[in-house]
């Protein structure tokens, strides 16, 4: 049985900047300690197998959101990507993704996009960049690589709107503590390839050996129910599947756990459509 989802506590101004120094210096502490272990290196050349690729289209019209937060975001995506474009991840090596952008401040020419906060939205320098962490997030967890660290919004804002990804499936991003790092366990070199054209934000994960297994990832446990003090929350538990190329389950293995506190509501009343 679930536990139940706490009323969330707003913290105060005072608190919140406390907390952003004292995590973001851990964070820096421990970049220094792993500076040796992180992929750094770039080619031009591409490695010749595509593992696993997808793309997410760059404009959506969310309710209440201003479409030029939008707007920007596709200019914070345009200079994020080529920090991170043709990174290979050598075996033994870690990606970092805040490690390889930096941070994104306004004197580096990114724009105040769309960014999610206690529930609701707003605009922050930089904001919108949380789309190219989901887009990697969900390449890696189709394929051998082995995620570390990810993190997700302890809110769920917006309906379900042409979802075609499982409830809980990308991976937020917050300067400097709040990291996607992704490992690699195996014997192969893989290379990370992303790029923004008119529509799309698109994203490629290739090997330098041909892949023997393909992976699914499957959605298990799905529940949305009213807490205790009046709110809503969504749960759900997102499985990968390791299948031979020709289809043949061999494992199945829990990735992600996800927890959201609902910030509309998921029950119609009675007699309304």
């Amino acid at each position: 049985m679930r536990q139940a989802i706490e009323k969330p506590i707003v913290r105060s101004k005072l608190r919140a900047k406390a907390g952003y120094i004292y995590y973001g210096t851990k964070r820096k502490l421990l970049w220094l300690k792993m500076r040796k272990s992180f992929a750094e290196s770039k080619s031009d050349a591409l490695l010749p197998y595509v593992v696993f690729e997808h793309k997410t289209p760059l404009m959506r019209r969310l309710r209440n959101v201003d479409m030029v937060l939008q707007e920007n975001k596709v200019i914070n995506l345009k200079l994020a990507v080529p920090h991170i474009d043709k990174i290979v991840i050598h075996p033994g090596e870690t990606f970092s993704y805040w490690y390889l952008i930096g941070n994104t401040t306004a004197r580096k020419g990114y724009k105040k996009g769309m960014v999610l906060k206690n529930g609701g939205f707003a605009a922050g320098t930089g904001g919108g960049l949380c789309q190219l962490s989901n887009l990697i997030f969900w390449m890696a967890v189709h394929t051998s690589l082995t995620v570390t660290e990810r993190h997700r919004h302890g809110y769920d804002v917006f309906p379900d709107s042409n979802r075609t990804q499982p409830f809980g499936s990308g991976a937020t991003c917050f300067y400097p503590h709040g990291d996607l790092m992704i490992r690699n366990d195996t014997s192969d070199d893989y290379q990370l390839c992303v790029w923004v054209s008119d529509e799309y934000l698109h994203g490629e994960l290739r090997c330098s050996t041909r892949p023997m297994y393909r992976y699914e990832i499957v959605e298990r446990n799905h529940e949305m129910k009213t807490e205790y003090w009046g709110g809503y929350s969504r749960h759900n538990e997102l499985y990968r599947q390791t299948l031979t190329l020709d289809g043949e389950l061999i494992d199945e293995r829990l990735i992600v756990e996800n927890s959201a506190i609902m910030m509309y509501s998921p029950f119609l009343e009675s007699g309304k459509e």
